[in-house]
Order: C-alpha cells, then structure tokens, then sequence
C-alpha cells in the first residue's frame, strides 16, 4: 500500500543554467532581452522521455517514505503521527500535482506507447489532487488526515462499556435483538455526523486540483483509469451489473422472506427495502452473519471453519502461514523473513491503530507487510488469504519500471485474493488438514448459500459507494443532499432503507471506511466480477470437470505458472491484455458468477415462487 508520489519537475535547474550560460557567454543585456521575450520551443519526445526518467527516481524516493511515514500511523494512531503523516501527505500531493502538471504538457506530443502510458499514469495517479496553491494542499493534507483518524479512533457507548470501531462491527455480527442491532447502528453513524464539514472541504479542493488538470472533477479523475474513456466506464460497469443482478434480486427475495419469518411484518415488512441494521453488517454489505438464518434445513455446508480453527489451536500467525502455504504450493517463493519480523498481524495492547486490513510493500520491492488485527475465525482465514494476494502480486511486478508496478486495473489488485479465497472449498480444507471427510452433495446448496451472502450480497454496495462519489463530486448531490443521496442509491440497488429517521444533518456515507479515508471503492466491485471470472479460468486450465464451486487449484504448478506470467506484467499493458493472458478473453463478465451459484439459483427461484420480491 503506498502513496503515489511524482516525479520530479522537468528539468528546471539544468534549464536555468543554460540560459544564464548563454546570456554571459553573450555578455549582451540586449541579448539577454531577445532571448527572455522568444516563444518557447514546444516540447518534444525527447524532453518527455527525460521527464520520465526522473520522475520515476523521485517516485521510488518520495513513495518508500510516505509508505514508512504512513505505515508508521496506521500502526501507532497520536498527536504525532497524525502530524508527519498529513507532512508528507502534503509534501507527496504537492509533488504529484506538478509531476502531473508537467505530464499535461506533452499531451500532444507524439511519444512512444510506453512513454505515453506513463505520462496518463502521472496524470491519473493521484486520488485527491491538490490546487497549485500551497496553502490548499496543506489544507487538504489536514483534512484527509482529520477524516482518516476520527473514523479510526471512532468508539462508542454500548452496554456500558466503550466499544472501539472493529469491536462494533463484531456486535452488528452477533446481535439479533432489533433495538439492539439499531442502538448500535445509530450510535456508530452517529461518529460521522461531525464530519461532515471536512468532507464538503475535500471535495471543494480536490476538485480544483483535477479542473488543474484537465478533468471536470475528481470522479472525471477516477474514471479515467481504465484504459477507456470515463463515460464508456460508467456504461460498463452498468452492463456488468445487469449480468449479475438477476441472482442479487432472487437473494434478497429469499433472505427478507426468511427474516420476515424471525421478526414479523411489523419489522420486515415484505414489500419494503430490508432495514440495513438487520443484515449482519454495520454497513449491510455482506450478510453472511447471517447464514444459520437462511440456510436450508437439509443443506446446511457441513463445516463450521471458525470452530475448526479455534479447536486445532490455530494463532493468527498460523493461519497466515497457512494462507502463504496456498501460494507456494502454486509454485511462488515464501514471502522474506522480514514480513513475519514487521506485520502487524494482531492488534497491539495500548495503543490506537487501524485495523482495517490491508497489505504493504513499503519499498516497492520484498518490504512486504499485512497489518491486521486479526481474529482466529473463518472471516479472518479468508481475509489473510486476500491480504496475501496483494502481498504476492506486489512481489510478482517488482521488475517492471516503477509507474508499471501496480495492478492491470485497480479491481485486479482485490480480484487475486478474492480469487484464491473462492479456492477455500471442502477439497482445500481437507488437502490442508482441517477437515476429514468433504461434505457430500446434497450440502453444496448450503455452502453457495453462505458463499452468496457475502460475494453476491456484496455487489449492489460496491457499486453504489463510487456512484454517490461521482454524484457527489459533479455537483449532482450537496452536502443538504448528501444523505438523501445516499439512502437512494441504497434503496434503488441494494433494497435498504435506515432503520430509524435520518435527516440532511446526518452524514451516513462517512460511516464507512472508505468514504471517510478517501479510497476509491469502484475496485471492490471490479473484484467481485474478475474473482470469479480468474477462478473458473484456472479451474478450466487445469481441466476441472465438476460443478465449478468445487473446484480448488491448490498445488497447480500449471495454474501458479500461468497466473504469475498475468501478475508479472504488473500495469505495463493495458488491462485487456492481462486478462487476456490468464482468461483468454478481453472483456469483464459477469458470467462466471452466474455459472458458479447456478444451483443455488436454482433453489432460490424454487424457495420465492410463492414470495411477492421488489419493494416499493
């Protein structure tokens, strides 16, 4: 995880000296005149190609400190690494607006594909783009740290005691009262409400900074990063959400019906969105708290991980050295000594850190790191085992020049982790020792069905975060109409409503990580499609023949081999020709999801035919 810093202002000390070489060696003050009032020459491939070269030494200097500056904060939250990381927030922001004010230069300048790419990923490259006024990137710095930390160090008042912000999403996990569930709700979107102020302000100032550079606002920005134009964008990832929409609907269908049976009309009302504090979910994005809930009487998946963990005695770093063991049985290398000396992979005592997980490479080569608070249960076995995927694709691109040593397109960077947590089957956990027997047929259903109430569960939400972004930094939503906003998206794709009275004054969108820290989140929902599409390629390529969600390609060297040759190839190509290389096909689809839970479909269809779905 690193900041994208820029590279270095066009050579400005080298041309300042020529010109004062060529004034003295004039010894004219007229010449000095003739030459200070001639047109400039216009760029040239030559110049752009020398721009690149050292930026990119700049990038590698500027991007390892803000990593180590960053990783320093995120691990030990106070006063004063608050400070130095908004220092070098500003400092790297500030380099990344000339870097890329300096790239805009050569726009039309014939240069070649790889130069080219590289100018677009200057350009392209940073996420909230401060104005040239200094005062405004110290500004902006300010705030997104404000933003960052308040989230992180958000707690709350909860049966007398306090509850930090991971311990609630735990209570939103377990609880099943319905005052309960909303006093928590409420109480936790509660800590967002006061930034909401800060927020408007980063809009405000990053959208100034992308007018500076040619976008007509930061979601423009954003957008622009997928090798197509932003609009072409907002049509795909609208026809990638019409291929998987049949299967959230019949999902949703099903799940309302069942908690209407728990709790009544009174509270789930069976024409209505489903209230959001109902879902296992803080932010009703993945229900799969739920699954003793919704799961068929007679398909049920036979396996409770979390119990099989904590019964063999597993730590959190074992299960991380069981997710490092799926890959090199793939073929890769084990991650350097140095990753178990500097993780963060359990939550320290005494001190504010963030525990959102995530994976690091602070030297853009082997400084490869996790920080997790991890927990010793199934979610946490399939978040290592995504963390690793970032860890190994870090690793797999080091090669490539510096600006190439990311992603194919941000949703692959989520999708390879994805990818091989789909691969945690009953054939896997029995290859590795935590189960004897694989569950027989008749518990597939059950076990698509907990599948489905995270991954396809997940859809509607990882779309709509950057959608109310986009409304948000074209003007189309203001902070009166933030949250309006916000639950009509909610409404319109997920079927949630709040489960109490919200109003202008209230800042729900900010209760989520993401929004707050100013992440881009169009890749989570990129993710949930490339996942399952680079799953069901690598179970083609090593010639599975039964139902797809069976499939585990764990010790493939044939898999491994193939798939290292796409994470290798880092960003130095346009992301089509990535997928190419592992999928043999150039296009994002959907129907991968479809083919995985066709029997669950099946069932869900069966189970709502009697059931009015929609809602108003």
């Amino acid at each position: 995880m690193t900041f994208p810093s820029s590279p270095f202002s066009r050579a400005v000390v080298l041309s300042i000296s020529g010109f004062f070489a060529t004034a003295a060696a004039a010894h004219s003050m007229e010449m000095f005149k003739s030459f200070t009032t001639t047109k400039p020459a216009a760029p040239t491939a030559a110049e752009a190609t020398a721009f690149i070269s050292k930026a990119e030494q700049e990038f590698v200097a500027l991007s390892e400190e803000s990593s180590r500056t960053n990783w320093v904060y995120s691990t030990y939250i106070n006063f004063d690494t608050q400070w130095l990381v908004s220092r070098i927030s500003e400092r790297a922001t500030k380099r990344a607006v000339d870097f890329a004010i300096e790239a805009k230069k050569y726009d039309a300048v014939n240069v070649p594909a790889d130069v080219r790419r590289k100018l677009s990923f200057i350009k392209q490259g940073i996420t909230l783009p401060a104005p040239q006024d200094p005062k405004l990137g110290t500004e902006l710095a300010e705030v997104k740290t404000r933003l960052s930390s308040a989230y992180s160090t958000g707690k709350i008042e909860f049966g007398g005691k306090t509850v930090p912000q991971n311990e609630t999403e735990v209570l939103m996990q377990t609880l099943r009262d319905p005052a309960q569930l909303t006093e928590v709700w409420a109480k936790w979107h509660a800590v967002a409400k006061p930034i909401k102020a800060d927020y408007a302000r980063m809009v405000e100032i990053g959208n100034a900074g992308a007018r500076e550079l040619g976008y007509a606002d930061v979601g423009a920005l954003w957008r622009s990063g997928y090798d197509m134009p932003p609009d072409d964008f907002t049509v795909e990832v609208d026809r990638l959400w019409a291929q998987v929409k049949p299967i959230y609907d019949e999902l949703h269908c099903h799940v309302r019906g069942k908690l209407n049976e728990k709790y009544g009309n009174g509270i789930v009302p069976l024409d209505q969105p489903i209230r959001a504090d109902l879902l296992g979910n803080m932010w009703a994005q993945e229900w799969g708290a739920l699954g003793d809930l919704v799961a068929p009487k007679k398909a049920d998946p036979g396996i409770d991980l979390s119990k099989i963990l904590k019964s063999k005695n597993f730590t959190p770093e074992k299960i991380v050295k069981t997710g490092e063991g799926f890959f090199t049985s793939l073929g890769f290398e084990p991650l350097p000594q140095t990753f178990w000396e500097r993780s963060q992979i359990t939550k320290p005592i005494g001190r504010e850190v963030v525990c959102h997980a995530s994976a690091w490479n602070l030297n853009d080569k082997d400084d490869l790191r996790i920080k997790m608070c991890t927990q010793v249960d199934a979610e946490n076995f399939q978040t290592v085992h995504h963390e690793l995927g970032h860890n190994f694709y870090q690793r797999a691109y080091k090669g490539q020049p510096v600006l190439f040593r990311g992603g194919a397109n941000d949703g692959f960077h989520e999708a390879i982790g994805d990818m091989i947590a789909l691969s945690i089957t009953p054939e896997y956990l029995k290859q590795i020792g935590l189960i004897e027997d694989v569950p027989d047929a008749s518990k597939d259903v059950g076990l698509l069905m907990q599948r489905a109430m995270n991954g396809v569960a997940f859809l509607p939400f990882g779309l709509l975060v950057d959608k109310w972004r986009w409304q948000v930094f074209s003007g189309q939503l203001t902070p009166a109409t933030y949250n309006e906003g916000w639950w009509k998206l909610r409404k319109d794709y997920q079927g949630v409503r709040p489960p109490i009275v919200r109003s202008a004054d209230d800042f729900d969108p900010a209760a989520k990580y993401h929004i707050a820290g100013g992440v881009p989140y169009m890749r989570y929902f990129l993710a949930r499609i490339l996942q399952y599409q680079f799953y069901k390629a690598a179970c083609d390529s090593m010639g599975w023949k039964g139902p797809l969600h069976r499939c585990s390609f764990y010790g493939s060297k044939e898999v491994g081999a193939k798939f290292n040759s796409m994470l290798a190839m880092g960003s130095s190509q346009p992301w089509p020709d990535a997928l190419e290389a592992f999928t043999g096909s150039r296009q994002m689809d959907g129907s991968a999801i479809v083919a995985y839970f066709e029997p669950l479909m099946v069932y869900l269809r069966e189970q709502n035919k009697s059931r009015s779905c929609g809602w108003k």
